[in-house]
């Protein structure tokens, strides 16, 4: 959309205390077909938002360094969501695509900065079906839908946190 687009909606964030989420790169299996076409400076068209974005947070940076002018960098690209991360250091992520969409631990660990913070990871279809799934469908029915949603729910934090301080001790 562009500068003239979104300097409104990030006048408001700061005028109101408030955050908004700009699409970067996606999880799904086409996003490639925009987001990865190459510009003139050689750059792709999610790199160049992505320094868009960084750049359009700058006066939003809170008490850990962050904006409230934040990205969804989708977790199943994590050659993308490394660089991003590189092109948008202050830049707040949303992950989708952990779980259901293919996205690993390890990959979306590459969205995290070395204090293991600077993102949310989003996992709503491994949530909602976790009653369904190959790891909980033995013990949990449709009817235990919470505990088998709470269950996988605590197993992805413990798996995430796991790769998030991997990575952080290397």
């Amino acid at each position: 959309m562009g500068t003239d687009s979104i300097s409104p909606f990030v006048e408001d964030c700061k005028k109101y205390d408030k955050g908004a989420f700009i699409i970067v790169k996606t999880s799904n299996k086409s996003s490639g077909d925009l987001q990865d076409l190459k510009l003139e400076s050689g750059k792709t068209v999610y790199e160049h938002v992505a320094t868009l974005v960084e750049k359009w947070g700058e006066d939003l940076r809170g008490k850990y360094g962050y904006s409230s002018i934040s990205a969804v960098v989708g977790a199943t690209y994590p050659k993308q969501l490394k660089s991003i991360r590189a092109l948008a250091p202050h830049t707040f992520f949303l992950i989708p695509g952990y779980g259901a969409q293919g996205g690993k631990a390890e990959d979306i660990a590459l969205g995290f900065d070395e204090n293991g913070i600077g993102g949310i990871v989003n996992a709503t279809r491994s949530l909602m079906g976790a009653y369904k799934s190959e790891r909980w469908n033995k013990k949990f029915t449709e009817v235990q839908f919470k505990e088998a949603t709470r269950a996988e729910a605590i197993r992805m934090r413990d798996e995430l946190n796991s790769a998030i301080s991997s990575k952080n001790i290397i």
